[in-house]
């Protein structure tokens, strides 16, 4: 009984090793049939510029991609859902009888085929057809695209509103890139596509930057900041306030978003405020010590900005959105910010009258007869209002034809001052006409003494004539 059954078991594992090899056999018959098939057959999912030419034999593909280059249209896909189209018989196209297509035939080894089961078999043949290149050229010069009415393409834009800027959505208007666009054409053509999007193959000209550009962000942040400055200049009791409202006129941007603050804007506003607050040389009514009101002009004291520097200051607040009350930096400062900046402090030079004043807060501290500069010799003392400059004693003064030692050196306008003059015997009258200085004041040596040893640097000087 044993031995039975190890003879049933011996009969099915030849009887099953068999039919495996029948399988095997079987399988192997099949592939190499197929492979003979193939010898002269393209693959599955076989594509050659544009034609489907799967499991057709060799000649049967040229066939059909002949039939298919007769019938060929190329459409273009436009902005705004516009379309054009590209006929064969257009540009003369045709099939090109000495073509490299063979090359595919060696490169698909019938042995292979498996592989074309799992893998599109996409070609590409740069010979396949020929066409007329000036046809071309002429349609595609004839293309609606290109003849309409260009709209630029435009960077997204800002807008300034209620304290901050708004951004405006770029325009991607219809420009296109000629160049670019005949290269895709012919591309399109020689793979045989039959359609062409204008927009995805990048023929059309676009704006560099968009809503979703990260540099329109920091644009924008950078415009806001510079809104939220607001400067407050103080002129005394006095102010200015500069803020967003008038900086927003100053702002721009440039093509590559970068934030543009207009200098020459900023210094007219600069130049604005110094017009409107300098006094340094400005007509003031002067109430003299005898009682009558003059005009006096000329001179330098007085408030005085400094334009490049308050310019520079300003453009800086701007760029780091400062809020803040400053002074405006000034290249030369009065004793006092108020209508009259001349103060209760003084020496006023009345050369008409050949006689000078020394107040000090609001009190007559000395007066006296003086000599001022010869007229007839064109030194006349200069009117206007001036500033002790400083103060020294035992000065050498020297000229051209003199060199003179004075006690009390008090200069208010270069090398002309107030000082003693010991040669000297009498002062005031009309001495100056036919005597007088080189443009200096001289007084009686009680007087210099007087008004040196009160005066302070930057006291104003008031030379006039009634």
């Amino acid at each position: 009984m044993g031995m039975k059954n190890i003879n049933i078991k011996k009969l099915f594992e030849k009887k099953a090793t068999g039919n495996v090899i029948i399988l095997i056999a079987s399988i192997l018959l099949i592939y190499l049939f197929i492979s003979l098939y193939f010898t002269n057959h393209l693959f599955f999912n076989t594509v050659i510029n544009g034609v489907d030419v799967s499991l057709k034999s060799h000649d049967d593909a040229e066939n059909t991609i002949r039939s298919y280059i007769k019938d060929y249209k190329l459409k273009l896909i436009e902005r705004n859902d516009e379309e054009e189209e590209i006929t064969g018989q257009n540009i003369e196209i045709e099939y090109n009888e000495k073509n490299s297509i063979s090359k595919i035939y060696h490169v698909q080894s019938s042995f292979k085929w498996i592989s074309s089961l799992l893998k599109d078999q996409k070609y590409y043949v740069d010979d396949l057809i020929v066409y007329n290149k000036d046809n071309l050229e002429d349609k595609i010069n004839k293309l609606n695209c290109l003849n309409k009415e260009i709209i630029e393409p435009q960077n997204v834009s800002f807008k300034y509103s209620d304290g901050s800027y708004k951004v405006i959505k770029e325009i991607y208007g219809n420009k296109i890139n000629k160049d670019k666009l005949k290269a895709a054409i012919e591309m399109s053509i020689l793979k045989g596509e039959v359609k062409l999007d204008l927009n995805e193959n990048l023929c059309y000209e676009n704006p560099k930057y968009t809503l979703c550009s990260d540099k329109t962000f920091e644009t924008k942040s950078l415009l806001d900041k510079c809104v939220t400055t607001k400067i407050t200049y103080i002129f005394g009791s006095k102010n200015e306030i500069l803020d967003g409202n008038i900086i927003n006129e100053w702002l721009g941007v440039g093509e590559n978003l970068e934030v543009v603050i207009n200098e020459k804007a900023v210094k007219e506003y600069v130049q604005g405020l110094s017009k409107k607050y300098d006094t340094a040389g400005a007509a003031r009514n002067f109430k003299t010590s005898i009682g009558k009101i003059v005009e006096v002009t000329g001179g330098f004291y007085g408030w005085k900005i400094n334009l490049a520097d308050e310019t520079k200051a300003l453009l800086e607040n701007i760029k780091l959105g400062e809020i803040l009350e400053k002074e405006p930096i000034y290249a030369q400062k009065a004793l006092y910010r108020e209508e009259d900046d001349i103060g209760n402090s003084y020496v006023e030079v009345n050369i008409t009258r050949q006689h000078l004043w020394f107040y000090k807060d609001g009190k007559l501290i000395t007066q006296g007869p003086v000599i001022t500069g010869n007229p007839n010799n064109g030194n006349h003392t200069k009117l206007g209002v001036y500033m002790l400059n400083y103060k020294q004693k035992k000065a050498v003064l020297r000229g051209p034809d003199y060199e003179t030692e004075v006690t009390y050196w008090m200069p208010f306008n270069g090398n002309i001052g107030i000082h003693d003059a010991y040669w000297r015997h009498s002062f005031g009258g009309q001495i100056y006409k036919n005597n007088g200085t080189h443009g200096c004041v001289n007084t009686p040596l009680y007087v210099a003494k007087t008004i040196f040893e009160n005066i302070e640097d930057g006291t104003p000087i008031i030379c006039y004539e009634e």
